[in-house]
C-alpha cells in the first residue's frame, strides 16, 4: 500500500462511518455526469394561425366595372378573387377595365370570412348582361353535346383534350384565330353521338354574324 492510500485509509477510520469509504476508489478520477441537452420544444402556433379570418359584409359589385369591383373587394379585405365570362363563351378577362360585373357568387350584405373566394361573372362593357350566367357546355355521359351557338373555345373545352378538332369559317373562308369570338354553326358528329375518340369538325362564324 503506498503512502497516499495509507493516509486516506486512516482518515476514513477516523470519521463516523455514515457512508462507505473505499480507499482504492480515491485513485480513480471522479466521474463527471454526462451533459444532456434539453429536448427541443415544438414552436408554439402563432396567433395568426389560430385566429379565424375576420368577417365582413359583402359589398354590391353588380353593375361595377370589373377592375373597380376588384379594387373595392380588396379595400374591404377580400383578396381571393376570381372572374368568369357570364356569356358562357369562356373568354379571359385579360383587361379588367373592359369588363363589367353581371353577377357575384355571394349575395350583397352577407357576412362572410374575408378569406372567402369571391367570383364575379362579367361581360364586356358594350355587351348586355344575360338574365343569368350562361354555363359552358359539357360532354355528359360520353355523348356529343349540341354546340350550335356556343363559342368554338367553349366547345373545344367541353371535349377531351386529345380530341382532333377542325374548325372552318362557314361564311368567307377566314382563319378562325380567336375561338372565343366565333360561334358554332354546324358540327360533325351530330348531337347525341357516342364519343369514342373520333375527329370532330365545326363550321363557325363570328358572334356578330349569322350562320349561313
Amino acid at each position: 500500500m503506498n503512502t497516499r492510500t495509507l493516509t486516506v485509509a486512516l482518515a476514513c477510520i477516523a470519521t463516523v462511518a455514515l457512508v462507505g469509504c473505499d480507499p482504492a476508489a480515491t485513485d480513480a478520477a471522479p466521474e463527471t455526469p454526462a451533459a444532456t441537452e434539453p429536448a427541443a420544444k415544438a414552436p408554439a402556433p402563432s396567433a395568426a394561425e389560430d385566429e379565424p379570418a375576420e368577417k365582413k359584409a359583402v359589398p354590391t359589385f353588380v353593375g361595377m366595372g370589373l377592375q373597380s369591383a376588384q379594387d373595392t373587394a380588396q379595400a374591404e379585405g377580400f383578396f381571393s378573387l376570381r372572374s368568369h365570362d357570364s356569356a358562357g363563351r369562356d373568354r379571359l378577362q385579360a383587361l379588367d377595365r373592359n369588363w363589367k360585373v353581371c353577377s357575384q357568387n355571394v349575395a350583397p350584405g352577407k357576412m362572410i370570412p374575408t378569406d372567402t373566394t369571391l367570383d364575379f361573372g362579367a361581360v364586356k362593357l358594350e355587351e348586355e348582361c344575360p338574365a343569368s350566367d350562361e354555363k359552358a357546355p359539357e360532354a355528359a355521359g360520353g355523348k356529343m353535346p349540341d354546340f350550335t351557338g356556343e363559342s368554338v373555345k367553349a366547345a373545344r373545352g367541353a371535349l377531351d383534350s386529345g380530341t382532333s378538332i377542325t374548325v372552318t369559317d362557314a361564311a368567307q373562308g377566314r382563319m378562325v384565330l380567336m375561338e372565343s369570338n366565333w360561334q358554332v354553326c354546324t358540327q360533325d358528329p351530330s348531337p347525341g353521338t357516342a364519343l369514342g375518340g373520333q375527329p370532330v369538325e365545326f363550321t363557325a362564324v363570328k358572334f356578330e354574324e349569322s350562320c349561313p
